[in-house]
Formats: structure tokens, sequence, C-alpha cells
């Protein structure tokens, strides 16, 4: 039989190997996904759990429930891959053959690469969210928390999610204003950017609703280590921003194994063309989701927008034919921004975020880079759609391909 690895069990290992399954005879091919975990964590949902608004149940289910039958799965971790013999070395010795490798191995937090972030006041007044460890000691530790300078810090680019940390502050800001305490929280957004988000128009939208909120925003920060003892962040200039509260979105790096197999760069991405998805140096090998080094948001929509040029290209090369599918960099973040508002925006490699109507020209119901109501139903309504339909690969209503259609073009 002819073999289909897929490395990695989350988000965009799931959605392929869904997609692959109902495409693929059981006769002739073979399937296999390997993640060392068992459970799915729905993680745009860690976000709320800091405030009270999910719990862990609401973002944990097991894994094996969105593994389709007729897939084989094995929970182990990797150790290398062997590209030029086609070979996947798995712990304990095992290996895997395999005729096209899929890696989705995501991208991980490591705390331990900026000097004292994991030291004494980890977890007691430093915290992550994008752990759900981090996230529950976050809301245990707002319940008592009386007040002080709150800072929300990022190290470094790139990181999951890239509109999170704008979401903290929004919802910190409405979460101590509903307690009666927000006069006793100054709130700080630090980021290694010149701005509060990577393209300008976005950018300006954004910032013009900090200002409103009463946050404040420290630009071109690059943290070199955290004084613990001072309770201050240090910067590679000699700067010092003093926290009481310190949220921070720790390095982001791919996944080890990418290191000894020699196929990414210091960061441990896979190096990805950008358009078919390919691997850059091994036709047989595809790479989906966080784990590629393409140049748009490490975020779900884009996990899902290239899984369908890779499903294409794929079954193109399965089947000896050219490589015609390209992906865009289609990207399409909603964005919680308080009070029951939110925002949205939609992008990708060539085009920066524009004002208009989302999905339908001119009727929406989505306004793109507007503070809306039903921007915010959007953002709830994700959840439902995530285990429902777009982890076990269902086709959405939203072309793969960024659309021009209800947008405006604006200069800026």
């Amino acid at each position: 039989m002819k073999k289909i690895v897929i490395l990695g069990g989350g988000t965009a290992g799931t959605m392929m190997a869904n997609k692959l399954r109902k495409a693929l005879d059981r006769d002739t091919w073979d399937i296999t996904i390997v993640d060392r975990h068992r459970t799915h964590y729905y993680q745009p949902g860690f976000l709320f759990i800091p405030f009270g608004i999910y719990s862990e149940h609401d973002v944990r289910k097991p894994k094996s429930s969105f593994f389709p039958v007729g897939v084989n799965v094995m929970y182990t971790g990797v150790d290398k891959i062997d590209a030029a013999n086609k070979v996947v070395h798995l712990d304990e010795g095992k290996v895997l053959h395999y005729d096209y490798l899929i890696i989705a191995t995501g991208t991980q937090t490591k705390p331990d690469e900026t000097p004292g972030l994991k030291d004494k006041l980890w977890y007691k007044d430093i915290f992550d969210f994008y752990t759900i460890e981090g996230a529950l000691a976050l809301q245990r530790h707002f319940k008592t928390w009386q007040g002080g300078k709150l800072v929300m810090a990022i190290t470094e680019l790139p990181y999951k999610c890239p509109v999170a940390p704008l979401e903290f502050v929004f919802l910190a800001e409405e979460f101590f204003t509903k307690k009666g305490m927000r006069d006793k929280v100054d709130i700080t957004i630090i980021t290694p950017m010149p701005g509060v988000f990577t393209k300008p128009i976005a950018t300006k939208m954004l910032a013009e609703l900090l200002v409103e909120k009463n946050i404040n925003v420290v630009s071109d920060f690059y943290i070199e280590h955290i004084d613990n003892d001072k309770k201050i962040l240090v910067s590679y200039d000699e700067k010092e921003v003093p926290f009481d509260t310190l949220t921070i979105v720790p390095v982001n790096m791919g996944d080890e194994m990418v290191e000894r197999s020699g196929l990414g760069d210091d960061l441990n991405f896979v190096y990805t063309d950008k358009h078919t998805l390919q691997q850059r140096d091994y036709k047989e090998i595809f790479v989906l989701g966080d784990a590629a080094n393409i140049p748009t948001s490490k975020a779900g929509s884009v996990a899902h927008f290239a899984a369908e040029i890779l499903f294409e290209n794929l079954m193109s090369a399965i089947e000896d034919r050219p490589l015609l599918a390209r992906f865009d960099g289609h990207a399409n973040c909603y964005i919680e921004t308080g009070y029951g508002k939110g925002a949205l925006i939609d992008f990708n490699y060539e085009t920066e975020p524009l004002p208009g109507t989302f999905p339908l020209p001119g009727i929406g119901p989505f306004g793109l880079l507007k503070n809306t109501k039903i921007n915010h139903y959007g953002k709830i309504m994700f959840r439902w759609i995530y285990w429902h339909m777009l982890l076990r690969g269902k086709e959405l209503p939203v072309e793969a391909d960024m659309t021009m259609a209800g947008k405006k073009r604006v200069t800026f």
C-alpha cells in the first residue's frame, strides 16, 4: 500500500486526516497520524479563561473524537525525519516509511528562551495565556488581585495568533471596569513592533481603540531579561518597564525534531514554499499550519485556508500532475474588543486589511475594520464551527483565496 504520514494531530493535521481519508481509497492508501498528546485544545479559547468567560471544560476534548475511521493513530513523539530515505524515526526506535509526509507539528512556547521569565515569579505574578496551565493560573490570580500595573508583553516575532495580545488588554479593560476597579489598574501593552500590529491600516484603527480605552502602548521594545526582584522588564537598549502583574507571549518555536531533521530555520519552522506548501528541498513533504515558515499569521484560519491548497496539490502530486493550486497567504481574524463587540480583519501576502464587508459584498453581515456586536458574535460562533466543521474537514462558506469583493481600497 501507498503510505501518507501526518506528523501532528492538532488543527492542521486533523483537518488533513479527515480530508484525505474521504478522498483516497482505503485499499490503496494507508494514512497514519502521529501525535504525542491525546487531548485536543481549542487554543483560541485560552484567551477567555483568565476572565472567567470560558472554563477548561469549554476548550478541551479527546483528539480521538475527531480522527476519522480508517486512519491509524500513534500517540508517540517524533525523533527525526530522514527525508532522503522517506523515513520518520519515532520515539523508542520505531520507524514509519512514507510516500508522502505532511508536517503539521505547530509551534510551542519557549519561556526558557527569555532570561528571568521562568523564574520565581512564574505563575505567581508572571503568566502566559498560550497554555492551558498559564490561562488557569492567571484566572486564579485575577480573582484576588487588588490592582496595580498590568503589563501585556510580546517577546519576539513570529508568535501564534498575532491579535491575541490586543484582545487580552481589551478584555482586561472591560473585566476590571466591571469589577469597579479600573481606576486601580494601569494597563500597558509592550511590543517589539513599531506599532500594535504588522499592517498600517489595521494598526491605525486598533491604536485608536487603545487610546479610547486608556491603554498604554510601548513599541520597539525588545526584551533582554526580566528582573524578578525589581519586577521590571529590561530591553536590549536598557529601557525599563515596571509591572505588578505581567502577562507575556513567550518566544514561539517549532518542534525540536525539525532541527534534528535539518529541515527548518533557526526557530525550527520548516522551510516551505509559500505558494505550493511543499517543503523547500523535498517534493514528497508538505507543510501545514504553524509549523511552516511562510510569511503570514500563525493562526487557525491560515491553517484552514492553506489546507484547501495543500489538499489540491497533494492530490495532484499523487496523480503525477503539476501543482497548480497556490496559497495566497489568506488570513481572517476576529478581534475581541470588549463589551460585546469585536473587529474583523481579512488579508493575504500582498493585501493588508481593508475596510468593507465580509463575506458577502455590501451585505456582510460582518464589518471589516469595524467595531461591532455582530463581529463579536462571529468570534463566539467560531468555537462551535471549529469543533463540528473545521476539524472534521467539512466545507465552510469562505473561499481559500482572499477576494477583494466587498473591500474598499484606501491610501495610508
